[in-house]
C-alpha cells in the first residue's frame, strides 16, 4: 500500500509538474498558431495569388510513366503552399521581434575554444574562463 501511494505522488508530481504543464500548453499554442498561420497563408494570401494571377489547377497535372502515374502537380501545390507559408511566418516573426514580443535569443551551446566548456552560442565570454568569444548565432535587429 506504501509503494503504491509513493507511485501516486510521484506520478502527480511528474503530470502536474512545471515542465510538463509548460510544455502540453506550449504544444496546444503552437497547434493552435499553427492553423492561424496556414489559415492567413491559404486562405488570404493563397487566394489573391490566385485572383491577381488566376487560379491554374495543377492536380490535373500528372505524368505518365508505363502503367503508372506521377502527380507532379499535386507536389507542386504542396510546394506552393509551403513557400506561402514559410514566408507568412518569416513576416510573423519578424513583425514579433520588430514589436518587442516573446524571447527570440538564441537557442544552443557551442564549446569555448580555451577551456573547452559549454557556452551559449550568442555567449561573447566564456563563463568559465572569461575568454572574449565571437558569437556565432547574433540577434540582427
Amino acid at each position: 500500500m506504501r509503494a503504491m501511494k509513493k507511485l501516486l505522488n510521484e506520478f502527480k508530481a511528474f503530470a502536474f509538474g512545471g515542465n510538463l504543464v509548460d510544455l502540453a500548453i506550449g504544444f496546444i499554442l503552437g497547434a493552435a498558431f499553427a492553423k492561424v498561420v496556414e489559415s492567413l497563408a491559404n486562405n488570404v494570401i493563397g487566394d489573391f495569388i490566385a485572383a491577381v494571377g488566376g487560379a491554374p489547377n495543377l492536380d490535373g497535372w500528372v505524368l505518365h510513366l508505363r502503367h503508372g502515374e506521377i502527380h507532379v502537380g499535386s507536389f507542386f501545390g504542396s510546394l506552393m503552399s509551403f513557400i506561402i507559408v514559410a514566408f507568412v511566418l518569416l513576416m510573423l516573426v519578424q513583425a514579433f521581434k520588430k514589436a518587442k514580443l516573446g524571447n527570440f535569443k538564441a537557442q544552443g551551446l557551442r564549446e569555448c575554444e580555451a577551456c573547452k566548456e559549454s557556452v551559449a552560442v550568442d555567449a561573447t565570454r566564456c563563463k568559465w574562463c572569461t575568454t572574449d568569444l565571437v558569437p556565432v548565432v547574433t540577434d540582427a535587429d
